[in-house]
């Protein structure tokens, strides 16, 4: 029996791991590194452990590290939770010669299923349908598009669609690159892109006594960079033949390899509805939740309970109920290359209620820094039915409050609303989703609704005391009441449209100029009557940025000084950094006063597990260079200047 778990990982999924722990008796030890040294999981824990550094090379890609911790804290058992080692066969042998019980599959299972390649060849051998492999030295414009995939970890590194035949070097070069980066491993494979493909895979759970369960589908082709953003289960649209052959082909993967524990095996079905084998995983899933939810069980006390040498509870698993549904509530700019945003997380707060789970790794008040990924929390409703599952979800995001880094809260709704995804037989759902739909799905908010927003936060602010307020300091904390009208400038995030509110100060209270009656206004809630219909509006403020939670959505405002400060001007084709992060790596032959091209991709930065490229905005000459491999820069940080080449003058007319 399991006194003591260590859980060799951080965030939400230690927390979800802790809260297992907890119901069954189980005493907790949490590692951290130095960001992360007040994080929840550290705060939750029963003990900690320091993992000196910040990089996760240095502390939770350490399993020397991490398997001394747990036998310096009195451990006597591992979770490794996902990513970062989970799928590493050699920490499982470290952590089983160090007489500690591991809490996953045996590392043989782990080493046969740890690379794509070997793993096919496998899976092949074993009568499991496979996508045909493709030599990237010999292939042709025939065999586009391609798909370019690292052959060890995942998280949608290293992968690249190639679909012109002179970009497979460079596309091959680059993968190559971030999967060593990533991965330490460089190995790198070809195989057919399969064009509006479903990503469908099958959860598993397997005793040491022969007992495999088959716990459903799960649908997660709503996917961006190769990473999943919605789940669902089980998969819509299914027929009962195609979900009887990905259910065979699981069980022969786990009983293949003598699998033991919780793992998901991926299938990409194309739209004829064969299903191909992508990879197994060999640990606890990010969707985890949806699982859970429809099936009625909590799969880590299972993973709990097989590691201590028990049987699964009966022979066949319980009968699944309704429907569930997962959203990833990530800190990024969906409009701007998926960019991802640090900061203070000020407020996270998602209504509560029957059918909805939250599953987080941040609370108010706590950072979002740039050495991880950037998920806030997961977001799950379960109802009767796929539609209600849905409806629940949309809304929930909808009223949650969310304020601090910019998110894709509102790319969530959207593209739970959208009529694509809405179809019921799951027959427009696939991997391409976003790739249609990203610019639809980004546009911005209603500019009625927007202003209203921003009157909002001005009135908030025009009643709440002189010290308090957003924006530039005040002299003393007393204001002058002019009789003439006041303004008050704002910056919405992060489509950037200013607004300028005009107000007047009255026996009753400030009145806007135009567009909206006031009803109630108060620093943190204001009530305005717009064509007879009153409208709600929480406001936040904290230091420059205003927050409104509005019945339309959600907004944020940056208060605007009266005067722009020329010093905030930059010159003419500064490069500036998008976010803050690492650089990973410039262009071949990049060096100062060397030609470049409009959207020539100079500079690669890293930041919370993904890569960045910075592209040249015009055609001219480089005449500054700032950046260097390893450089740690923050946002707005000048990496480098081009110079674009003066138009050629047009020839004169002539005349005849």
């Amino acid at each position: 029996m399991i006194g003591t778990l260590l859980v060799a990982n951080r965030g939400e999924i230690a927390r979800r791991i802790f809260r297992t722990c907890r119901a069954l008796g189980i005493a907790t030890v949490a590692v951290h590194s130095d960001p992360d040294a007040d994080a929840p999981h550290v705060r939750e824990a029963d003990a900690a452990v320091r993992l000196p550094g910040a990089a996760p090379a240095d502390t939770y890609l350490r399993a020397d590290l991490l398997v001394r911790a747990a036998l310096a804290a009195g451990a006597d058992a591992v979770h490794p939770g996902y990513g970062f080692l989970s799928e590493n066969a050699a920490f499982a042998r470290a952590v089983a010669d160090a007489g500690l019980l591991w809490v996953g599959p045996p590392a043989d299972a782990i080493a046969a299923m740890a690379s794509k390649t070997r793993a096919k060849e496998l899976m092949g051998a074993a009568g499991v349908p496979l996508l045909a492999p493709v030599d990237p030295g010999t292939a042709t414009a025939d065999d586009l598009p391609l798909l370019l995939k690292a052959a060890t970890g995942g998280g949608g590194r290293g992968m690249r669609v190639v679909r012109e035949i002179r970009e497979l070097t460079g596309e091959l070069r680059a993968a190559t690159a971030e999967a060593v980066a990533a991965f330490g491993d460089g190995e790198v494979f070809a195989e057919p892109y399969v064009e509006r493909g479903r990503h469908i895979e099958v959860q598993i759970m397997a005793d040491a006594h022969g007992g495999v369960w088959t716990l459903g589908t799960r649908d997660c082709s709503l996917q961006r960079r190769h990473q999943k953003v919605i789940e669902e289960a089980p998969a819509p649209g299914l027929t009962d033949e195609l979900r009887a052959r990905l259910y065979g082909a699981a069980v022969t993967a786990a009983r293949t390899v003598g699998y033991r524990g919780a793992g998901t095996v991926e299938f990409l079905v194309s739209a004829g509805k064969d299903p191909y084998f992508l990879e197994m995983n060999t640990r606890l899933q990010v969707e985890h939740p949806v699982t859970e939810a429809v099936f009625g069980i909590d799969l880590v006390a299972l993973q709990l309970r097989v590691a201590e040498g028990g049987p699964l509870p009966a022979a066949e698993p319980p009968q699944p109920s309704g429907h569930a549904v997962e959203a990833r509530l990530y800190a990024e700019d969906p409009a701007h290359d998926w960019r991802p945003r640090t900061g203070t997380l000020h407020t996270l707060d998602v209504p509560e209620g029957p059918g909805v789970r939250l599953d987080a790794g941040y609370t108010d008040g706590d950072t979002v820094g740039v050495h991880y990924d950037p998920m806030l929390a997961k977001v799950v409703a379960h109802a009767p039915s796929r539609a209600e599952a849905v409806r629940l979800l949309a809304r929930t995001l909808e009223r949650a409050r969310v304020h601090g880094p910019v998110t894709n809260r509102e790319l969530l709704v959207r593209s739970l609303r959208h009529p694509d995804f809405a179809d019921p037989t799951g027959a427009r759902l696939d991997t391409g989703f976003y790739g249609r739909h990203l610019a639809a799905l980004t546009t911005g908010p209603d500019p009625r609704e927007q202003r209203l927003a921003a009157i909002a936060a001005t009135l908030a602010e025009a009643v709440r005391p002189a010290a308090d307020a957003p924006g530039p300091a005040r002299l003393g904390a007393w204001r002058n009441v002019p009789s003439g009208p006041q303004t008050k400038r704002y910056r919405s995030e992060p489509d950037a449209t200013e607004h300028e509110i005009a107000y007047r100060t009255t026996r009753d209270g400030p009145a806007p100029e135009s567009g909206a009656r006031v009803v109630r206004a108060r620093p943190d809630r204001v009530s305005l009557e717009v064509d007879g219909v009153t409208r709600h509006f929480a406001v936040a403020a904290h230091h420059d940025q205003v927050y409104v939670d509005g019945p339309a959505g959600s907004y944020t405002f940056t208060a605007l000084p009266r005067f722009t400060d020329p010093a905030t001007h930059t010159a003419p084709g500064s490069l500036l950094a998008p976010m803050p992060g690492t650089v990973v790596r410039l262009a071949d032959g990049l060096v100062t006063g060397g030609a470049v091209t409009a959207g020539q991709p100079l500079i690669w930065l890293e930041a919370m597990k993904m890569e960045h490229r910075v592209l040249a905005p015009a055609t001219g000459t480089l005449t500054a260079l700032h950046a260097e491999p390893g450089r740690q820069v923050e946002v707005g940080a000048l990496l480098a200047v081009v110079q674009e080449n003066a138009q050629e003058p047009a020839a004169p007319e002539e005349h005849s």
